[in-house]
């Protein structure tokens, strides 16, 4: 039986891929600051350690029986969506930093033969919606919108370089937009799929919703049954470096509006207000992961289908 361990496995992701690496018959520890917030870890094992910290990092790679675990996915970090990114530059950078220093010093030192990376499209410059897609190789010369954005970007070099002088395999993942059910909905730290769930079901028919910008930002979301088919091809893969995984489904925000309110079977105004909206596009390339066997499933639609049924049972919880 292999041996996972999932950092960050108390978040949106890292808590998903807990349960596929479960079914797909593996031993799995997660280690993080929180339980999942809307389930019960499916984990063997749930650490509760604050990953900035170099001894904990330590102890969530020592195994029961002292042989290395095979695979480690860190994908502990400090973020949450536009609003957090825009006003907690410093938590990022010194929180997210010291999480990927420590934890894949310790992965090494451990001889862990398989580590991957939760990067980012953050890692991009800022684009218009007419600009040719961009390939991996594009985020350089380098220049983020954002500092989670460079601090993705020293992470990756920081991985790849532990990997080239420890023997270690280091697989690292642009992600795109992720949503889907059991993802952050309110609070601010929620991504817009998220964000605009819940500002609907909260609306009667024919209500109004406040979005930030004038609406036009073209984003790709991709839903997390699609990511987690991408995180594993991956880190079974032999690819080095960057690896974009998204749907290629380019909308604006006020088209993702538009979407959640039809599945919502919602008619909804749409009130424009100041706030952050991040770059004003962002174009990708995903035929690196194409070329081992990776395609979206989930259309847009498909996603908010599973997506706001979830928001719409949590909100009505909470009335």
């Amino acid at each position: 039986m292999k041996k996972a361990l999932v950092c960050g496995a108390g978040g949106f992701i890292g808590s998903h891929l807990v349960k596929r690496l479960k079914k797909e018959g593996y031993w799995v520890r997660g280690a993080d600051l929180k339980d999942p917030e809307f389930s019960p870890t499916a984990a063997d094992e749930f650490l509760i350690l604050d990953l900035q910290e170099q001894e904990n990092c330590e102890e969530a790679v020592r195994t029961h029986e002292g042989s290395p675990f095979d695979e480690v996915y860190q994908l502990g970090a400090d973020m949450g969506g536009m609003g957090f990114i825009d006003s907690a530059e410093c938590e990022i950078m010194r929180s997210s930093a010291l999480i990927n220093i420590h934890m894949i010093h310790s992965s090494a030192q451990a001889n862990v033969p398989r580590y991957f990376f939760s990067s980012s499209a953050c890692v991009y410059r800022d684009m218009t919606k007419d600009e040719p897609e961009l390939s991996e190789k594009d985020a350089y010369p380098a220049l983020p919108h954002n500092e989670y954005g460079w601090e993705k970007l020293y992470a990756e070099r920081l991985a790849m370089a532990y990997g080239r002088r420890s023997g270690m395999a280091i697989r690292i993942a642009r992600f795109q937009n992720c949503y889907g059910p059991e993802g952050t909905w309110r609070g601010g730290r929620e991504k817009a799929p998220a964000a605009m769930c819940r500002k609907i079901t909260e609306i009667e028919d024919g209500g109004t919703i406040e979005v930030w910008g004038d609406g036009t930002a073209m984003r790709a979301y991709t839903c997390i049954d699609d990511m987690l088919d991408g995180i594993r091809l991956l880190m079974g893969s032999d690819l080095e470096g960057g690896v974009n995984i998204g749907r290629r489904e380019y909308v604006s925000v006020d088209e993702l509006v538009q979407t959640v309110a039809s599945v919502a079977g919602k008619q909804v105004n749409i009130h424009h207000v100041e706030g952050p909206v991040g770059v004003k596009a962002r174009n990708f390339r995903a035929d690196r992961i194409a070329e081992i066997g990776w395609k979206s499933r989930f259309s847009l639609r498909d996603g908010i289908s599973m997506t706001y049924p979830w928001v719409e049972q949590q909100v009505k919880a909470i009335r």
